[in-house]
């Protein structure tokens, strides 16, 4: 069975090139993404990424989940997943960069939960990641618009 977490949309006015660039900037996800507070990776295809996350309760302090690139598809598509990190699921996440023309794009984010455990974590997680990635989403599309605020000037 699979269990789908969909971001929303967001459109953002810049090339898909910058807001591939604006995503892939890890050091300074601390200043704008809410959701993934750290990344540690080299982006190279079947590596480590480690993503800092807030903890799921809402309580203080983060945890860290270890996921492993599958696909770099610059500047349109991200995939990485949890590989056999957690026995009896798999988790896959697609960042998506659409350009919509030569001056804007859109920005979405997936996962699909699959194995024995899968419809578990979703019933117990999907909320929390539906949050978190539409936060991501919106947080993105206003790091870009201040980026670019601030270029113009």
């Amino acid at each position: 069975m699979n269990n789908l977490i969909e971001s929303v949309v967001v459109e953002i006015d810049a090339p898909a090139e910058f807001v591939w660039g604006v995503l892939l900037d890890y050091p300074s996800y601390p200043q704008w993404n809410p959701y993934t507070v750290s990344v540690s990776t080299t982006l190279a295809v079947d590596s480590p990424i480690d993503l800092t996350l807030p903890k799921p309760d809402g309580s203080e302090g983060t945890w860290v989940s270890r996921e492993y690139i599958r696909v770099v598809n610059a500047p349109r598509l991200l995939r990485y997943d949890t590989g056999d990190t957690f026995p009896g699921l798999l988790g896959t996440r697609d960042q998506v960069i659409t350009p919509l023309d030569a001056g804007r794009c859109s920005y979405r984010t997936f996962e699909t939960f699959t194995g024995k455990y899968a419809e578990a974590v979703f019933t117990a997680q999907g909320a929390y990641v539906k949050n978190g990635f539409d936060s991501v989403a919106h947080a993105l599309r206003d790091r870009v618009a201040a980026l670019t605020e601030v270029t113009r000037k």
